[in-house]
């Protein structure tokens, strides 16, 4: 999809100003199956759901999302269980979304096509 999963996320400590709508939908073009949405509280961010066969399929998944995570320094929200798991992808400092979170997507992209 794009050159995104090869950059590495930049740790952010609110000196940015997040990613407008425009912005927002550009980024959108180069990650896979992605959704936007927006709270109060976190302002815009990154959300995608997967499926599997069984729990331990979800759990070897998370883990591997953990991984990335901790190599990025970026960490995403997760959720799994029997057959599932959901991550929702934003950067807190800045309430909104960035290039590192795209960055972030691309990588589990990755790993999910894999």
């Amino acid at each position: 999809m794009s050159d995104l999963a090869n950059k590495k996320c930049v740790p952010c400590e609110g000196n940015i100003p997040p990613f407008n709508i425009d912005e927002i939908h550009e980024f959108l073009k180069k990650v896979d199956g992605w959704d936007v949405t927006e709270d109060k509280i976190d302002g815009f961010h990154l959300t995608k759901s997967f499926k599997f066969d069984n729990f331990l399929k979800s759990q070897e998944f998370v883990n591997k999302v953990g991984e990335i995570a901790e190599t990025e320094g970026h960490h995403p929200d997760l959720w799994f269980g029997w057959g599932y798991a959901r991550i929702k992808i934003f950067t807190h400092a800045i309430k909104g979304l960035a290039e590192s979170d795209f960055i972030l997507a691309a990588k589990i992209d990755k790993i999910s096509n894999a």
